[in-house]
């Protein structure tokens, strides 16, 4: 199983190579695919949106077909040789085992008060649904388990990853379902998966992580300690990033439900230097803790966080590989 690198980083839509970028318009516009009322219609139209601009791209490499078999490294049990395959390469591989060769993901998306913001026509919380949808979509055509923790103060939905008939209907079910919620709490639905996931995997989380910077780092701490890669998508609005506001107004807390009279021109400069601070925090974090971080803006398509998460896998794969190289 292929896994995320040690190595993190940061990225964005502006991060994509420009080969990668200059393709970036042929793709689908989240406006456009968010007016798609059916979560599952949507995921397929990003997936098969991502398949067809990747056999266009010159990233020729970049399988997303996952092989079956890896090349045999001393110590190998030889029974599991393919002697057929060696007869046709000259090399030598092994048959892997499905539960070796299967990645288990587990989905956690964050429903809390701040995920329902927008200043687009969809919010946050139908963005990263779509998006953790749109992930189990791909996985599912991969025969890789996905499993899903919607949360907000405590978790809403838990379904276990697995790969069986109904399973990825259900997990679709569960992300219609469930709505915006309460406060943003991590501590419930990160144990939740570190106490039933028995086998390690890959745990992708998507989130605004609009929380203290200490108590994620405990809690995505305690994650990784279990043996689990971790990928986090961190969903923001292009308004939080940018503060376009200009007239003095109310401005309500959505997940303490407090109101301030605030005047933007007077307010951007401190909230710029606290939200740079903020991501500069999560940043350090993430690279301490190996975690790979994404920032993934609503106004941005979809099919670039399935491309970060795949090139993650795949620079991770050759990683291993070099290693193991020079291991003989």
């Amino acid at each position: 199983m292929a896994r995320l690198p040690a190595t993190p980083a940061t990225k964005s839509a502006a991060d994509v190579p420009k080969s990668a970028s200059s393709r970036v318009s042929s793709f689908l516009d989240p406006a456009t695919l968010m007016r798609i009322k059916n979560l599952e219609l949507r995921a397929r139209q990003v997936v098969q949106g991502f398949l067809s601009g990747m056999h266009r791209s010159p990233y020729h490499g970049f399988s997303v077909e996952f092989t079956e078999y890896r090349q045999y490294t001393p110590g190998d049990d030889p029974r599991y040789l393919d002697w057929r395959l060696y007869a046709r390469s000259d090399r030598y591989y092994l048959k892997r085992f499905e539960d070796e060769t299967n990645l288990r993901c587990y989905l956690l998306v964050d429903l809390s008060r701040s995920m329902a913001y927008s200043s687009l026509s969809y919010d946050k919380a139908t963005y990263a649904k779509t998006a953790a949808a749109t992930i189990a979509y791909f996985l599912s055509l991969q025969r890789d388990a996905a499993g899903l923790v919607t949360f907000d103060d405590r978790i809403r939905e838990y379904l276990p990853a697995r790969f069986r008939p109904g399973h990825l209907h259900r997990l679709f079910v569960a992300l219609e379902r469930a709505t915006a919620g309460e406060n943003t709490d991590l501590k419930a639905p990160l144990e939740q998966v570190a106490k039933t996931a028995r086998k390690r995997g890959l745990v992708v989380l998507l989130s605004d992580l609009l929380a203290p910077a200490e108590s994620l780092e405990r809690e995505l701490g305690y994650l990784r300690t279990q043996g689990h890669e971790v990928a986090v998508l961190r969903i923001l609005d292009p308004a939080e990033i940018d503060f376009p506001f200009q007239d003095a107004a109310m401005f309500l807390d959505v997940e303490t439900g407090r109101e301030l009279y605030i005047d933007p021109e007077q307010a951007r400069q401190q909230y710029q230097a606290k939200f740079t601070a903020h991501a500069a925090a999560l940043k350090e974090i993430c690279q301490r803790l190996g975690i790979d971080l994404y920032d993934l803006p609503t106004n941005k398509p979809l099919e670039l966080a399935l491309f970060d998460l795949l090139h993650a896998r795949m620079r991770r794969g050759r990683l291993i590989a070099r290693h193991r190289g020079g291991a003989r």
